[in-house]
């Protein structure tokens, strides 16, 4: 059975994309820790981060540091945390995670957002890719 983020790469469920290539997906987290919170995966599905080939692995440390300079220049904050946790969805993914706080990296307080507001953050985040 196909993944939550198998199913929004192949596009059956809307996300709040912020960079797309041929092996991976950026788009923000819609139960976010704080303003900016985006998730990073792989389009192949694997469950398991260090199961992935190095090859992968990689590609998906290079494409997520790409995401988190934008996260950056978009979002005042501190700096731009990363977490990877695996186990809420079975299918390797990094969290990044704009902070000023170290209880936004808790994945206990989250904030809420309009859509309107995801949608306006995402193309802000896109303009400094």
């Amino acid at each position: 059975m196909s993944s939550i983020f198998t199913k929004i790469i192949k596009g059956e469920i809307p996300c709040y994309k912020i960079a797309e290539d041929d092996n991976f997906l950026a788009f923000l987290d819609v139960n976010p820790n704080a303003k900016g919170h985006t998730l990073c995966v792989p389009k192949q599905e694997v469950d398991k981060i260090f199961d992935i080939d190095d090859d992968l692995y990689l590609g998906l440390m290079q494409f997520s540091k790409k995401i988190a300079v934008a996260l950056e220049k978009t979002i005042s904050c501190k700096r731009i945390g990363m977490a990877v946790i695996g186990l809420e969805v079975p299918h390797a993914h990094v969290h990044l995670i704009p902070l000023n706080e170290m209880d936004e990296m808790r994945f206990q307080k989250k904030i809420s957002m309009t859509k309107e507001a995801f949608e306006t953050l995402s193309k802000s985040i896109q303009a400094n890719l």
